[in-house]
């Protein structure tokens, strides 16, 4: 619109423009009282309902405080948070198992859990299994089995592997099967698999 016709003069000796700015400028002031002032004497508020985004989490033994947006999953916090990529997000939809941690020592899709759901609850990862310089005896089965092909899937099943032996530490191939029957290998290779985690249950029984 042409200049002269944007700042015709307007009652009360105020240009267009000028009324314009004005208008702008006070609804920006308005705005910041409403987000940082209230009544005398009080600071600002928090939003109701808002979630804490700085939170501790118990990892593998260790507290960890890490900053969490609310729709964050567990498996996001603890690859791209805290650098535990042993994990690995396949699916990440809870249907291939690649993301299973122990959560209280029960087995739990990473993928599919809020992380903001486990504040306060013992998770372990699959770096958590080694002691120093000595594997865990289901990691030493894998090991010496050569039981995965790509191994992509590996962290998932010895998590899968370990909190079921929670609750059958002597089970049969079949029971073994059918206790990480939640978590798939694309490669296809489920009889070595078995044969490798006996093999660490086994070691697990002598220790």
């Amino acid at each position: 619109m042409h200049a002269s016709i944007i700042d015709t003069i307007r009652p009360g000796g105020m240009t267009r423009r000028q009324f314009i700015k004005g208008v702008i400028a006070a609804g920006a002031v308005s705005s910041s009282g409403l987000l940082f002032s209230g009544p005398a004497g009080a600071g600002p508020k928090s939003v109701p309902g808002a979630v804490e985004r700085l939170i501790t989490l118990t990892v593998n033994g260790q507290r960890r405080r890490v900053d969490v947006l609310p729709q964050e999953t567990l498996a996001q916090t603890l690859r791209n948070k805290l650098g535990l990529t042993g994990l690995k997000i396949s699916c990440d939809r809870g249907e291939c198992g690649s993301c299973t941690v122990l959560i209280d020592q029960v087995p739990q899709y990473a993928c599919s859990l809020l992380t903001h759901s486990v504040r306060g609850k013992a998770i372990l990862t699959v770096e958590g299994l080694a002691r120093a310089d000595k594997l865990h005896p289901l990691q030493q089965g894998v090991l010496d089995e050569q039981g995965f092909q790509c191994g992509y899937c590996a962290p998932g099943f010895l998590m899968a592997t370990l909190g079921f032996l929670a609750t059958n530490p002597n089970p049969s191939r079949q029971e073994l099967a059918h206790g990480v029957s939640g978590n798939l290998c694309r490669c296809q290779d489920y009889d070595k698999i078995l044969t490798a985690l006996m093999r660490g249950a086994e070691y697990m029984r002598k220790e």
